[in-house]
């Protein structure tokens, strides 16, 4: 078993990093604002379930398998850089298209359902290799010496549930002001906003050193 204070240190510094802006942190806010807080909640549902799969593969070494491949990293990363700029695009699309009206006007416009937002949640993380060379770096640090897959896979459950307490809090903070981004105009800005993050983010991937 990993010791308390271990265990706190641990969901303490997942907290922190999935607090630091990057993909998942657009993916659950843009769910959050196109869905409501149920699409966001989703959306962190998504991410969370990624880095469970993400330290599960760590014990088990396939990560490790990943990160010492130059070749398999970069496919995976790409892969990952050119979704990230598909979702940017859709954004994108939905400005161009223009069909924005105030919510409080029309429901016609469908919103970002929750299993979109899973999906785009869980997809957004797996594709993501820095995730795997993030929890690479930062398990061993928590691992006692004689560490071994069960202690592992505990640090994946805090991990786990670290990423979905930042996330909910996250999507209920951003569904609850969605009223004030009922105006069209204000979500035709905010899409083109995120759009342009999103693309962004997937070229910066594509382009960054492994």
């Amino acid at each position: 078993m990993i010791p308390g204070a271990t265990a706190a240190s641990f969901l303490l510094v997942v907290i922190l990093g999935a607090m630091s802006p990057g993909p998942d942190f657009v993916v659950v806010t843009r769910s959050a604002l196109t869905g409501g807080r149920r699409a966001g909640i989703a959306a962190g549902g998504g991410i969370a379930l990624g880095v469970f799969a993400w330290v599960v593969a760590i014990a088990f070494g396939v990560a490790a398998v990943l990160t010492a491949s130059a070749v398999a990293f970069t496919i995976v990363k790409l892969v990952g850089a050119g979704y990230l700029v598909v979702l940017g695009i859709r954004a994108w699309l939905a400005v161009r298209r223009g069909e924005y009206r105030d919510l409080e006007e029309t429901r016609t416009a469908k919103p970002t359902g929750a299993g979109a937002a899973f999906r785009q949640g869980l997809l957004t993380n797996l594709l993501n290799p820095k995730v795997a060379v993030y929890f690479l770096a930062l398990l061993p640090q928590f691992l006692p010496a004689d560490g071994a897959t069960p202690q592992t896979l505990e640090l994946a459950a805090i991990a786990t549930a670290g990423t979905v307490l930042w996330f909910v809090t996250l999507a209920v903070v951003v569904g609850a002001l969605r009223r004030f981004f009922a105006s069209g105009r204000v979500r035709r800005g905010l899409d083109a906003v995120m759009g342009t993050l999103l693309v962004t983010l997937g070229v910066r991937v594509a382009v960054e050193a492994a």
